[in-house]
């Protein structure tokens, strides 16, 4: 990675939507988002967008967080880029954190991820959220409300838990 980003995030906005839509399909099999027994509907959540503009004057959208906003706490919901390892999530998630630090009433940023998603675990530690909770099995009720949950994920692990992450601001 370079010292200088060769792309830059600003907010989601009403014409990124159908993007947004398509974008979580590819990635998620769905825009449907489960969490803790909710179902979201993730292309109409807040968001940051990470885009790159070409030589030619075009941009082209490689990154995506997307948020939900619930009392003092904020959970993020996606973060997705089309290339790892490039500080394209990490520019994502320092903007998000940069305009909630400046919001009085948000004191808690939470996620959830999966068991088998050790490079999510790996992410989210290396940023300071802490582990706080596993929910033994909660993929059981996740898969009632979106069956495109895969029975096993990554690296062969059998996909069951809901793990909990969070990052206090204050």
């Amino acid at each position: 990675m370079t010292d200088e980003a060769d792309f830059s995030i600003r907010p989601l906005e009403r014409n990124d939507r159908e993007w947004v839509a398509h974008f979580l399909d590819e990635r998620w099999a769905t825009t449907h988002i489960v969490s803790r027994g909710q179902v979201h509907i993730g292309h109409l959540l807040p968001g940051f967008v990470a885009e790159r503009t070409g030589k030619d004057g075009t941009s082209q959208r490689i990154g995506l967080i997307t948020y939900r906003l619930e009392g003092d706490e904020c959970e993020i919901m996606t973060l997705d880029s089309v290339e790892e390892n490039n500080g394209i999530g990490s520019a994502l998630v320092d903007t998000l954190l940069e305009g909630l630090k400046n919001a009085e009433n948000i004191r808690r940023v939470w996620l959830i991820t999966t068991n088998d998603n050790l490079e999510a675990l790996r992410f989210w530690q290396k940023r300071d959220f802490a582990l706080v909770a596993v929910h033994r099995e909660a993929i059981q009720q996740a898969r009632r409300m979106k069956p495109q949950i895969p029975i096993i994920g990554k690296h062969g692990i059998p996909i069951r838990d809901e793990i909990e992450l969070e990052f206090v601001l204050k």
